[in-house]
């Protein structure tokens, strides 16, 4: 899940993904094949390929499993699938808006599964246009923090096009503009920062507020989506308050 609040970021989505590594697993190879497909499987070549892979690496996925994945990809090896991305719209409690972005090779299986799930846990579908006016489209580069201060990542990036450097609690976040990803990668390679991912992203323009019985419901939808095996991201424009989310880490104890 993708949103502007520190605990919604960090803390939730690392414990709801290090429970399902399976299901991160597939995601992470799918990102793999589709950025051989659109660019080719020389990843000194393809930087959306280099970083899918440098992601799939850090979450622990085997290389012989990458591997293949960039050779069906790429044509190379037999067994690739068509994959398709689909953005869905919707809203949550407390009106909060949704995106649900999907990598599918099924576009009905998509929909439904999406529609159920949302539905079931007490949200609501929304046509195609109704959510996304809330959202601008970004580029994002999470930085882990180790010895780096907040200058140190500005200094590296401001002159390649960074709008904003955010402190995330372990890590910082770079904000770009779409166009300006590749350059801020770069350039934090040139100064020797290591990075975790480059990746578009969607950044809310307004944020809502949620209380504890709210985030309650709120969760229980986010993961019930981000369950099903064609959804990739969930982008919202939810905030938890530091004290909210304090109380959810102890209901999951």
């Amino acid at each position: 899940m993708s949103g502007h609040s520190k605990w919604a970021t960090t803390k939730h989505q690392k414990a709801h993904k290090d429970a399902k590594r399976s299901k991160l697993f597939a995601g992470l190879i799918k990102n793999i094949e589709v950025a051989a497909r659109m660019g080719g499987g020389d990843i000194n070549g393809n930087p959306t390929l280099y970083d899918a892979v440098q992601k799939a690496k850090k979450s622990s996925v085997p290389n012989d499993n990458i591997d293949r994945a960039v050779k069906r990809g790429s044509g190379a090896e037999s067994g690739g699938l068509d994959y398709t991305s689909i953005m869905y719209e919707g809203y949550g409690p407390s009106g909060v808006a949704m995106m649900i972005e999907c990598l599918t090779d099924n576009r009905n299986r998509a929909a439904s599964e999406v529609r159920v799930a949302v539905t079931r846990n007490g949200g609501t579908m929304a046509d195609p246009g109704s959510v996304s006016y809330l959202f601008k489209r970004m580029g994002q580069v999470v930085v882990p923090k180790g010895e780096l201060s907040e200058d140190d990542v500005l200094m590296a990036v401001l002159d390649a096009g960074a709008e904003e450097v955010t402190d995330a609690g372990e890590t910082f976040e770079v904000l770009t503009e779409p166009s300006d990803l590749m350059p801020v990668r770069t350039a934090l390679i040139d100064a020797g920062i290591e990075y975790d991912s480059a990746d578009p992203t969607f950044v809310p323009s307004l944020n809502v507020p949620l209380d504890l019985e709210s985030a309650r419901k709120f969760m229980k939808l986010v993961d019930a989506i981000e369950d099903l095996d064609d959804v990739q991201n969930v982008y919202t424009n939810a905030e938890i308050p530091d004290e909210v989310g304090a109380q959810l880490d102890e209901d999951d104890e």
